[in-house]
């Protein structure tokens, strides 16, 4: 269950300065960051932006392989690194099946949903070297929440990524976002192209909401990738672009 904490006290200077102008001088450096991902210019622009110490929540829509869990995790990285948050929270469905459910699984509820933090893990692997990466999970500054945990939390002086969000429903959408508190960032990650729950998603609903100037003026930012964003490999990027000729014709 999230835990509440009490904000960190800043210096002026701290308080004052862009996160973007403090990573690029590089204050900072209880752990490295090692970027090896060539980021093309949407994803320069969407870090550039998910930076921004006026932004707030950045949803992001985009096929397998674009990057949106990476860049959310890169960006959130570069928060904690420089000391803007306290800690990262990994948020997601956990979507069951009739031969693998949560209760059926061993061990307490932090262990139960460990198999389905893999993609935060995965990039973990990518970005940090394996001391650090397991340093701040076992200090609990990067942790994983089952989305049934996160009603009553309040999130405060945290980045939270909401992954897989195609699969959660709009009244699990609403208890996220009425859970943040002050100086929190949310990425709300998903694929509208897939979800395993049908017309009960509630992704492109909240995604449409948000679409708009005045939610922009707020510091909420909707980002869409496309198959011209799939990195993962060139195989990938065929078949997304391929993909998205069935889902035009349907």
């Amino acid at each position: 269950m999230a835990r509440t904490k009490r904000e960190p006290k800043k210096s002026k200077a701290l308080r004052d300065t862009n996160i973007e102008d403090k990573i690029q001088k590089n204050y900072f450096t209880s752990f490295e960051i090692n970027q090896e991902f060539e980021l093309n210019n949407t994803h320069k622009s969407f870090i550039k932006l998910a930076l921004d110490k006026d932004t707030k929540v950045s949803i992001i829509d985009g096929p397998a392989g674009s990057g949106k869990t990476y860049l959310s995790v890169l960006a959130a990285l570069n928060c904690l690194k420089h000391h803007y948050v306290e800690e990262i929270v990994y948020i997601r469905s956990i979507v069951e099946s009739a031969s693998k459910s949560l209760g059926s699984l061993p061990g307490e509820a932090d262990e139960k949903f460990l198999p389905w933090m893999y993609p935060l893990f995965d990039k973990l692997q990518e970005l940090l070297t394996e001391p650090d990466a397991k340093n701040l999970m076992s200090q609990d500054i990067i942790r994983g929440i089952p989305v049934n945990f996160v009603r009553g939390a309040t999130f405060r002086n945290s980045c939270v990524i909401i992954d897989e969000a195609q699969n959660l429903t709009l009244p699990e959408l609403i208890t996220i976002l009425t859970r943040i508190g002050k100086n929190c960032k949310y990425f709300i990650v998903g694929d509208t192209r897939q979800s395993d729950i049908g017309n009960k998603s509630g992704f492109e609903n909240i995604f449409r909401l948000f679409n708009d100037y005045i939610s922009e003026r707020k510091g909420i930012y909707t980002h869409e990738f496309t198959s011209m964003d799939v990195v993962r490999s060139e195989i990938l990027k065929y078949i997304v672009e391929k993909l998205e000729e069935l889902h035009v014709k349907s």
